[in-house]
């Protein structure tokens, strides 16, 4: 997944207000339906991947592995954080873009 671009729409994503930021906040919008795809940290732990991986294949929601770290990613949206949910389809369908 092109880091480069990813993060200039993940930027765009955060100021849409359609990035959900965080694990716990990650998975509740999967569960509620409003997630339309998942992206991690490179750096996640395995544990935290394993675990987005199981509730995402279970609601069949995609989940994108990035090249952006937590701390990058916490760069661009001021949260230190290894989970992000994409809330929006259109942006969802970017990333998917990207990362194929």
């Amino acid at each position: 997944m092109n880091s480069q671009r990813t993060a200039n729409l993940l930027t765009i994503c955060i100021k849409a207000g359609k990035a959900v930021k965080g694990f716990d906040s990650a998975c509740e919008s999967v569960k509620n339906g409003t997630a339309y795809c998942i992206l991690t940290a490179s750096d996640a732990s395995e544990k935290t991947v394993k675990e987005t991986e199981f509730i995402c294949k279970k609601y069949s929601v995609p989940v994108l592995k990035t090249r952006l770290s937590k701390e990058e990613i916490g760069n661009l949206c001021g949260k230190v954080t290894a989970v992000i949910a994409v809330c929006d389809r259109g942006f969802a369908d970017g990333f998917i873009k990207i990362n194929n």
